[in-house]
């Protein structure tokens, strides 16, 4: 089992001293890996919903700073020498495909073999008009063509690709990934990222609080797993070979322990709740679990760190 935190890609703790302490006390700490997020800009006027409040609306403010997700992932890996980075996840249609699958593999080769790409399709449209991204309507297709693209270019001594986004022949694409290839977290709770993970994925990689895809109890996230892997079956893999993991966006005492039709909410509460909802995932199949365990200052988030370690961590291994 894998346990992660999350590193600051936006807002007041994304300072070269403070990423670098974050990173590395990580590592000292025993977390196996960290995730960094994606975007490039935030639109100042958003409409399009975001996927994991009640209301629709992007928590984070327009205004606040922000790292591009795979510069900040080459800091991270720099950085450190045991530590994985996740992103968490990449919204593949933002990038060129070939370019994308170089950076990648650039990160993995540098890190010795560090990287593990999640992946989604992506929530705003109005960031994708800004960037000059794909059409947003094809975000789907998009994703699967370029993350086909990336395997070919990854895999092949002679990669080649005949697509409706991306075509080349006749090129060279060295050093290849340490990782062969680099797992693919596939994010997301919808019915479409059920079927990619079904179709690709190493890994599904939900956020259990999704309002319109909850799984925010055991039976509710079991039922889920159970479509995943009818999913795989018909996609002709071997659903075994599809692995789970969970993200949680709070940490400890963010929210009150709660009930959901009779069933317990799960990561609510405290410290042994936590402890215990790690536990029963697990025993439901969960490989790797991470927190967001940020606070106002940098002082705060290392000791929700070490306390996480302390009260959580210590109680499941």
């Amino acid at each position: 089992m894998q346990i992660g935190c999350s590193a600051p890609t936006s807002g007041p703790l994304i300072n070269p001293d403070s990423l670098l302490r974050i990173a590395t006390e990580a590592e000292v700490l025993g977390f196996d890996y960290v995730t960094v997020s994606d975007h490039v800009m935030i639109p100042t006027s958003i409409a399009s919903r975001y996927p994991y409040t009640d209301s629709g609306e992007f928590p984070s403010g327009a205004a606040a700073d922000r790292l591009e997700q795979l510069t900040a992932a080459s800091f991270v890996a720099a950085v450190t020498t045991k530590l994985r980075i996740v992103t968490s996840v990449m919204v593949v249609p933002h990038r060129p495909a070939v370019l994308t699958a170089k950076i990648l593999a650039t990160i993995d080769y540098l890190s010795k073999g560090r990287l593990t790409l999640g992946i989604g399709a992506g929530w705003c449209e109005e960031e994708f008009l800004a960037i000059g991204a794909p059409p947003f309507a094809e975000r789907g297709a998009v994703t699967d063509e370029f993350m086909a693209v990336c395997r070919e270019l990854w895999t092949s001594d002679h990669p080649r690709f005949d697509g409706k986004y991306v075509r080349f022949k006749d090129v060279l694409f060295p050093p290849k990934p340490p990782q062969q290839p680099i797992p693919i977290w596939v994010g997301g709770e919808s019915g479409p990222a059920l079927r990619r993970t079904a179709a690709y994925g190493d890994a599904w990689y939900p956020i259990g609080t999704n309002p319109q895809f909850p799984m925010d109890t055991l039976d509710r996230y079991k039922a889920a797993v159970a479509r995943l892997r009818g999913l795989t079956e018909k996609a002709g893999r071997d659903p075994a070979s599809v692995a789970l993991a969970y993200r949680v966006s709070s940490n400890p005492e963010a929210q009150p322990k709660g009930t959901v039709d009779g069933q317990r909410k799960l990561f609510s509460g405290g410290a042994e709740d936590f402890a215990g909802d790690i536990k029963a995932l697990r025993e439901a199949g969960v490989t790797a679990f991470d927190f967001g365990l940020f606070a106002p200052t940098l002082q705060g988030t290392l000791d929700n760190m070490k306390r996480f370690r302390d009260t959580v961590i210590a109680k499941v291994r």
